[in-house]
């Protein structure tokens, strides 16, 4: 039998009153808007929306509730072109612009969309120049992630790589340090971030894989003072990209 399209699997649909309002303001193409007649306060989102050419359609909550699969929708849906990936060169090109030394995040198959959403969102915040993932055993920019990113994967650009060993040996030779999360690391209050960094977050439950572990330069951890010896990956992924912003600023 045919398996129905889910629009949860669609890197195309936008959900939520934020994602939908940060996509139009950074210029990602919107196709079609889908708004409740019920829902209110979306004046500007419609305005948003005109201004960019997008087709507005009236529909019901119930046909809302469809396109965003239990997602929270808000009164709104846009269709459109939300995982437009970046390269590596993007990436790399955003730190030569800005006049700044590189600071990038690597995901290390982290498979749970909404802590990739979350690291996006706080890796947007802490200034990082972007987060590259890699394509397999790996949460893909998806109307969940841009959900949970509160809009920022429309504005932190985002490298999808074949390989993550390879990529990593490209950023050396830019000279980028790679720093890897891991309980056998120095604390990382004790570490220097002050040079090009790119700081590697593990998955949820293995941490970084094998290969990737041994390209770091360096080793990174965390105190864990209670009986629990981990955190949630997207929680301690905010934790030492506020330390490189702290240790910059």
């Amino acid at each position: 039998m045919r398996k129905e399209k889910s629009y949860e699997d669609d890197s195309s649909i936008i959900i939520g009153r934020n994602p939908v309002r940060e996509a139009l303001k950074s210029g990602h193409a919107i196709d079609t808007l889908y708004i409740s007649s019920a829902s209110g306060g979306l004046s500007e989102i419609i305005a948003l929306a005109k201004e960019s050419g997008a087709v507005i359609k009236n529909v019901t909550e119930q046909k809302l509730s469809q396109m965003a699969e239990g997602g929270v929708h808000q009164g709104v849906v846009a269709v459109g072109a939300c995982a437009q990936y970046a390269t590596l060169e993007d990436l790399l090109d955003v730190s030569k612009k800005k006049g700044t030394k590189p600071f990038l995040i690597i995901c290390d198959e982290i498979e749970d969309p909404h802590n990739l959403g979350a690291i996006i969102r706080t890796a947007e915040t802490a200034g990082a120049d972007g987060v590259i993932i890699p394509k397999r055993r790996s949460a893909a920019l998806s109307p969940v992630v841009n959900k949970t990113s509160a809009g920022a994967a429309s504005w932190l650009p985002v490298a999808r790589v074949a390989n993550l060993g390879a990529t990593i040996d490209k950023l050396k030779k830019e000279g980028i340090w790679i720093y890897g999360t891991d309980m056998d690391g120095t604390l990382y209050t004790e570490t220097s971030f002050d040079g090009a960094v790119a700081l590697v977050i593990g998955s949820e439950g293995n941490g970084m894989s094998r290969l990737v572990r041994e390209k770091c330069d360096f080793l990174v951890r965390l105190p864990m003072m209670g009986k629990i010896t981990s955190l949630n990956a997207s929680v301690a992924a905010g934790i030492f990209m506020y330390e490189v912003l702290r240790q910059r600023r």
